[in-house]
């Protein structure tokens, strides 16, 4: 099989690891800036990416991938596109590949992390307890390099012995990938025990493919010539820098390492720009600190609880009030811009409010869309039309639905389509003054005025009981096309 091949290079790079907690943007771009070649971004889990929508950012010019709840899982940039690696775990081959095509036109390579030995990742079947599976990794990394466009990567620990490990990673090279990357302790060890040189060195003279040695941070690495020694001493194609990059970031840097506080100054410029969450940026600083922790600046740090508490320990206050003010002018006029695009969709004569649907409010199979629809068919009234956009920059949905040739709609934007149309149905009946279907209508002393409402609307006598009453009473027998009915 060969070797995926793009652009993106392996060899004689060093390589900022994807350590949790450190592989966000601000500090891969830092890392950038200081000379390293490729970054990995934190270990990301399959289970949580694969439910993910990817959204262009137009406040921060990134590309966002949100979860359900609203967090960013994953944030990156173009200034960050042809070198960024995203690293995942996993333990399945097909929901490995769908986080992988979710995310491969945004970055330079897939890598997959089967060296970390923390009980978050090894509970799931995921990192170091991979390496007791070695089907389970052939069937991984066979899956993503004939599924993906982008270069498959991965990272190791070695095994008990130095056979068994040089048999797992010529099985790995036959799956294609462009390159491996080997931690140099068993799973077992921790940083306090001395990387194993040896093993790494007898794996580059083994495969064929690129050797990323990672490890050295304890033992070798404490600024840039560093990096070249551990290459040596391995024998491997390029060097993977955690620890020590997480230390001073500036270790990539051939003209020697600058000063902590002019790093820690240009780390927090990034996380202010790229609206990094406070705990992260906490985090990062705390570890560039280190000793300095128990002096007053430090103490100060572990008091912050905000990214502008942040910003005034190191004394940029200033800055952050004027990046947050430009930020905000911009995200000011894209709802401004968004306001334009929602008058523009909708004409002059149509009734809005800012409503919202929400499923928990509803008995069970019970949606304003329904009420609406029975309604039209009681006042034997054309069936409501839906017409429903996206828009672009956030994939938001807008949904206007016409009823009796007037036209009603929500000013909120939706996740869904469903969402939307749900909302525009809830403006209508709300417009029109009938009921919803709402747990709490039978308790609202309105229930009773709606069923006047709604019967006047329908000037129909025989029906002695509304749908209010109906649902208040008894679950409503809707013809089964109502039930089903979704009309765009």
């Amino acid at each position: 099989m060969t070797v995926n091949t793009t652009s993106l290079c392996f060899r004689n790079k060093a390589i900022l690891a994807p350590m949790v907690r450190v592989g966000t943007l601000p500090m891969r771009l830092l890392a950038l800036d200081y000379g390293a070649d490729i970054v990995y971004c934190e270990e990301l889990i399959d289970i949580k990416m694969v439910q993910c929508k990817r959204i262009v950012n137009e406040v921060l010019g990134t590309v966002d991938f949100v979860a359900p709840n609203e967090r960013v899982v994953f944030r990156t940039c173009e200034r960050e596109k042809d070198s960024v690696v995203f690293q995942m775990g996993t333990a399945d081959a097909e929901r490995a590949l769908a986080v992988a095509k979710l995310v491969e036109n945004d970055v330079a390579g897939i890598d997959v992390n089967m060296g970390c030995p923390k009980e978050y990742s090894t509970k799931g079947g995921m990192g170091a307890a991979l390496l007791s599976h070695p089907d389970k990794i052939e069937s991984i990394l066979t899956t993503l390099v004939k599924g993906v466009c982008k270069p498959v990567t991965c990272k190791i620990r070695i095994l008990p012995t130095k056979e068994e490990t040089i048999s797992l990673v010529k099985r790995i090279e036959r799956t294609g990938v462009a390159a491996i990357a080997v931690h140099g302790r068993k799973k077992e060890e921790r940083p306090q025990h001395s990387v194993h040189c040896d093993v790494i060195k007898a794996i580059s003279e083994t495969v064929s493919i690129p050797v990323i040695a990672n490890g050295g941070s304890h033992d070798f690495i404490k600024e840039h010539s560093d990096i070249e020694a551990f290459r040596e001493a391995t024998g491997a194609s390029s060097v993977m820098v955690a620890r020590a990059a997480m230390w001073n970031p500036s270790v990539f840097r051939k003209e020697g390492p600058c000063l902590l506080k002019d790093v820690m100054q240009k780390y927090i410029k990034y996380a202010v720009r790229y609206d990094n969450h406070y705990t992260n940026t906490k985090y990062c600083l705390c570890q560039m600190l280190r000793e300095q922790l128990e002096n007053a600046q430090g103490k100060k740090l572990h008091a912050a609880q905000s990214i502008q508490e942040i910003c005034e320990v190191f004394e940029m206050g200033s800055f952050y009030e004027e990046t947050t003010a430009i930020l905000e002018g911009k995200k000011a006029s894209l709802e401004a811009k968004d306001q334009d695009e929602n008058d523009q969709i909708e004409d002059t004569d149509v009734v809005k409010m800012a409503v919202r649907f929400d499923k928990r409010e509803y008995p069970p199979q019970i949606t304003p869309k329904m009420h609406l629809l029975e309604w039209c068919r009681k006042g034997k009234l054309p069936q409501p039309v839906y017409e429903t956009i996206e828009r672009p920059r956030d994939r938001l949905f807008c949904s206007v639905v016409t009823v009796a040739e007037q036209k009603y709609s929500s000013t909120l934007w939706e996740k869904s389509k469903k969402l939307a149309e749900q909302a525009a149905a809830i403006a209508c009946l709300r417009a029109l003054g009938l009921p919803e279907g709402k747990r709490s209508e039978e308790a609202n002393h309105l229930g009773n005025k709606r069923k006047r409402q709604d019967q006047e609307l329908l000037n129909n006598g025989d029906h002695e009981n509304s749908l209010q009453t109906e649902v208040a009473c008894k679950k409503p027998h809707f013809p089964p096309e109502v039930c089903n009915s979704s009309i765009s």
